[in-house]
């Protein structure tokens, strides 16, 4: 088995049945969500179920339209025609891991330009390691759904053959002895 972390459908969307459940049961109660794409987008149209809140979509990107790296991570698309929606808003940041946390904190700095009441971050997975950039202190709640060792991570709507990605991430709980929710 390669060295990869798969993560299925099935698995997401029980990770974010219980991140909601911890969302609610720890007080915060969003009135927005933000979803950063596209590895937000999912999670958060899953939790939409669970927490039933509008979505709005910004598109954050380390790559240029020519593909290379750049040194900070750039708006693609943003949300400024909502920006009433926000101010005084209890804001829910979601997107799918935190790696280097750069687009995480890239966000969460733009996003309290808006004057929002509280932002907490969510996310599927946090990888232990060290962060590029720390969040800032406005920062006071940070749902991640599991912490996981700095592997590359392969969720499924990256999946060229879903069945396969779905075995694949069988038989890696099954070598690795993991439980999942």
């Amino acid at each position: 088995m390669d060295d990869k972390f798969y993560v299925s459908y099935n698995t997401v969307h029980k990770l974010v049945k219980n991140l909601a459940a911890k969302i609610l049961g720890s007080g915060f109660d969003p009135d927005v969500i933000v979803a950063i794409g596209s590895g937000g987008f999912i999670p958060a149209r899953i939790i939409k179920t669970f927490i039933n809140r509008p979505i709005y979509a910004v598109g954050i990107s380390y790559y240029g339209v020519d593909k290379k790296h750049r040194d900070h991570p750039t708006k693609i698309q943003w949300i400024d025609e909502v920006a009433d929606q926000l101010r005084g808003k209890n804001v829910l940041l979601i997107d799918e891991v935190d790696d280097t946390r750069a687009t995480l904190a890239y966000c969460v700095g733009e996003l309290l330009s808006y004057k929002p009441q509280e932002i907490a971050v969510l996310v599927l997975h946090n990888k232990l390691k060290k962060k590029d950039v720390e969040f800032p202190p406005e920062i006071r709640r940070y749902y991640p759904a599991l912490e996981i060792e700095d592997k590359w991570i392969k969720y499924p709507w990256d999946a060229e053959d879903i069945d396969e990605h779905t075995e694949l991430e069988r038989r890696m709980l099954e070598e690795t002895g993991e439980v999942r929710i």
